[in-house]
C-alpha cells in the first residue's frame, strides 16, 4: 500500500493542528501503530512550528508565506517533508546549528526533538537562497486489527 499527500500552507499557527491532523487520520486509516503515529504527528508539529516561526518574511513575498509539507506512506515506511523559503539555519562553522537548547530556553527544541522521534533525519540548509527542507523517516508498525492489510 501506497500513500501520499502534499500540503501548500500558509505560515500561520492555525496550519500547524491541520498538517497534525491530516497525517494522523491517513495513518489511522491505514492501520499504523497509535505510538508510531504519534511519534510522527509530534516530529511533524516541530517541523512545521519551525517552518512557521523561522520560514521567511511573509511582508517581504508571497512565497515566503507558505511552506509545503509532503507525507509518504510506502510499504513499511513513512517519509515526512517539510519545506519552507525562509533565511536558512544559522550555520556555525559550515554546520547547521543542531544542539540542545539551555533548559530554560522557550524554544530552540524541535530539530532535537525531530531527531529522537523518527528513525534518519535529513535537513538540507540554504541560508539566504531558499530555505531549510527537514525530511525524517520513520518505519512503520501495523496494528493487528488493520483492514487495509488483511487482503
Amino acid at each position: 500500500m501506497s500513500i501520499w499527500w502534499s500540503l501548500h500552507l500558509r505560515r500561520e499557527a492555525a496550519s500547524v493542528p491541520l498538517a497534525r491532523r491530516l497525517l494522523v487520520g491517513a495513518m489511522e486509516t491505514a492501520g499504523v501503530d497509535p505510538d508510531i503515529s504519534y511519534d510522527l504527528s509530534v516530529a511533524l508539529s516541530e517541523a512545521c512550528a519551525n517552518a512557521v516561526e523561522h520560514g521567511g518574511d511573509a511582508a517581504a513575498n508571497e512565497s515566503s508565506a507558505a511552506y509545503r509539507v509532503t507525507a509518504y506512506l510506502d510499504g513499511e515506511m513513512c517519509r515526512i517533508e517539510v519545506a519552507d523559503s525562509g533565511p536558512g539555519i544559522p550555520a556555525r562553522k559550515g554546520r547547521a546549528a543542531l544542539q540542545q537548547a539551555p533548559d530554560d530556553a522557550e524554544s530552540g527544541r524541535g530539530l532535537c526533538l525531530i531527531h529522537e522521534l523518527a528513525d534518519h533525519v535529513h535537513v538540507v540548509n540554504r541560508p539566504g537562497r531558499s530555505g531549510v527542507v527537514v525530511s525524517f523517516d520513520k518505519i512503520l508498525k501495523w496494528r493487528t486489527d488493520t483492514p487495509l492489510l488483511a487482503v
